[in-house]
């Protein structure tokens, strides 16, 4: 039986997916096995001890100790893809209200009120509110994954050109990606090619304030940037100089932030772009299907520091061994379980920067299981291992 704490509500659709014989959900569990959440910050709580999984039901996992998580073997899910089609709806409402004065023209007819003639103010007053139109306009797209890609392909269908930058191109996401779009050497590439900017990465160390003043500088006046990915991709210092210089027209934004406040010239919206039903719910039942798959049977998939690493289930038990990415350390395992005549009916190792996983799919475990789980443990590097699947779930 598993213990999950959620610290955020979570869709009941995604819960399902944990069956009620195999685990209870409880939001103020002390000493769970897993946790799902969504924005909650988990960098000031305690790790307990028991705590195998961590579930993120989003892309992101700012909020997430990943660092210590990994520390203790801990793998941290997410859900790419799983909020991809509510955010590039997003995206496409930020290109036509960065463009067509909808938002200010909508503010302005509320002001309206009591006028005697509302017809006629109207009409006097609409010219202030013009706008271009999209269509024949360059779209940049910086950050070609799931969002980037379904962005770029809906905006050729719009009439737009396309060009793109990406240096991480996954196979999947180029499979995806449309021909027509066309492929960028830099970001200041994409810069200085567009009307119309936005942003579909990461936000790293790296990634920090990739919209400056230098890169900025590069852009044609009367640009539109678009920021539906993470605040701190942008500076804003720099974006509130390119909107007084002119050489930006507007900056439509998900993150608000207090100096753009009074700025006719930036539209914020309340971080909306994950927030809708069906959005929540795919994320929870990605992630709700990625715990269940690690705790019953060892396999990883969509995790932000442990590799993909899944070996279907055939009835046999398997032993999950995580540890420090270094040399010789299947030679070390091998001999622990020459030791304990233990056959082995399949090994996969995958290795994501200084982390290594194995599952190993034997014909049986030994009677004395904890001298096994021992012996591996001795193996210095060795950070944790788990004895799995003696009964089908």
């Amino acid at each position: 039986m598993y213990t999950i704490r959620t610290l955020n509500n979570i869709a009941p659709t995604g819960l399902k997916k944990l069956p009620k014989r195999d685990f209870i959900i409880n939001d103020a569990a002390q000493d769970p096995q897993g946790i799902i959440l969504r924005s909650f910050d988990m960098h000031k709580m305690e790790l307990n001890e028991s705590l195998m999984a961590v579930a993120r039901a989003g892309a992101g996992t700012n909020n997430v100790p990943v660092d210590r998580c990994t520390e203790r073997g801990i793998p941290v899910f997410n859900a790419p893809g799983g909020n991809a089609n509510a955010v590039k709806e997003l995206v496409l409402s930020g290109l036509f209200i960065s463009s067509r004065r909808i938002v200010a023209g909508s503010k302005w007819i509320q002001s309206l009120e009591g006028a005697e003639n509302l017809d006629k103010a109207v009409e006097a007053g609409k010219k202030n509110y013009i706008g271009p139109e999209i269509m024949g306009k360059t779209l940049g797209v910086i950050g070609l994954g799931a969002i980037g890609v379904l962005v770029a392909n809906a905006a050729l269908d719009l009439g737009m050109d396309v060009v793109g930058y990406d240096p991480y191109l996954s196979l999947e996401s180029a499979w995806h990606l449309s021909p027509a779009v066309e492929k960028a050497d830099s970001i200041e590439d994409v810069v200085a090619k567009s009307d119309y900017i936005t942003l579909h990465i990461p936000l790293l160390e790296s990634t920090k304030h990739t919209i400056n003043e230098s890169v900025l500088a590069h852009a044609k006046d009367g640009t539109r940037l678009l920021n539906f990915a993470r605040g701190g991709l942008v500076d804003n210092e720099a974006v509130l100089k390119a909107i007084a210089t002119g050489k930006l027209a507007r900056y439509v934004t998900d993150f608000p932030a207090a100096e753009f406040m009074g700025n006719d010239n930036v539209i914020m919206t309340p971080h909306l772009g994950a927030s809708t039903p069906e959005s929540e719910e795919n994320c929870a039942i990605m992630v709700a299907e990625e715990l269940r798959d690690y705790l019953y049977y060892g396999n990883v998939k969509n995790s932000v520091n442990f590799p993909n690493c899944t070996v279907p289930y055939n009835g046999k038990p398997r032993i999950a061994v995580c540890h420090k990415n270094i040399v010789n350390m299947i030679g070390q395992l091998g001999a622990v379980f020459t030791k304990h005549c233990i056959n082995i009916d399949k090994l996969v190792n995958n290795s994501k920067g200084d982390l290594a996983y194995n599952l190993i799919v034997c014909d049986s475990l030994p009677e004395d299981e904890t001298s096994l789980i021992n012996d591996l443990y001795a193996i210095n590097s060795v950070i944790n291992v788990r004895l799995l699947n003696k009964e089908e779930k």
